[in-house]
């Protein structure tokens, strides 16, 4: 049976966070895939960068990583992006796969809150990875705090942001006028 995690976000910009999380589940859970999945329209009205844009900076930042995939999954569904749709879409889709969810600590507590949020249980595992500020315990290995509002701000404001993201983004960000660049 594959095993699929599903790695659900804006991705407005994606940043090393998003990148090391991503590698810290391929490199510890038994998963053969990782789905990238943008948000097409975000669940709480928040305002995002064009969903194209955000698709692009997304294959360039998880190109490195073989088993990673980016898709375009929401965009194709429209409408808001609720994380229960678009899993009862992949598991319809691939009916054989055993799915997992990629959430950081510090949503972890929010899952019931959301849209039919305590189905996800039913549809998948969670594949919890720390988040600074968020420790669940001591065993927790913690990704860095990064977070897109502040590259977003650090890129408005003309401050450096080349520690916080991918290379190939910052430059595409740059090519296309994006976050006040």
């Amino acid at each position: 049976m594959r095993t699929v995690a599903l790695f659900g976000g804006s991705f407005d910009p994606p940043h090393l966070g998003h990148v090391l999380a991503a590698t810290w589940v391929l490199s510890t859970s038994a998963v053969d895939e990782l789905l990238v999945m943008p948000a097409f329209d975000h669940a709480f009205d928040k305002p995002l960068t064009a969903f194209e844009h955000r698709m692009r900076m997304a294959a360039l930042a998880f190109a490195p990583l073989r088993a990673a995939r980016v898709s375009d999954l929401e965009a194709r569904l429209g409408g808001e992006s609720y994380t229960v749709r678009t899993l009862e879409h992949l598991r319809a889709e691939e009916p054989d796969a055993a799915w997992r969810l990629v959430v950081g600590t510090d949503l972890v507590a929010s899952i019931p809150r959301w849209h039919q949020g305590h189905r996800i249980p039913e549809l998948c595992e969670l594949l919890v990875v720390g988040r600074g500020g968020f420790a669940r315990g001591e065993e927790d290995l913690l990704m860095p705090e990064v977070s897109s509002t502040e590259v977003r701000r650090r890129l408005r404001a003309g401050e450096p942001a080349d520690a916080l993201v991918p290379h190939a983004v910052l430059a595409y960000a740059a090519e296309h006028g994006l976050y006040g660049e």
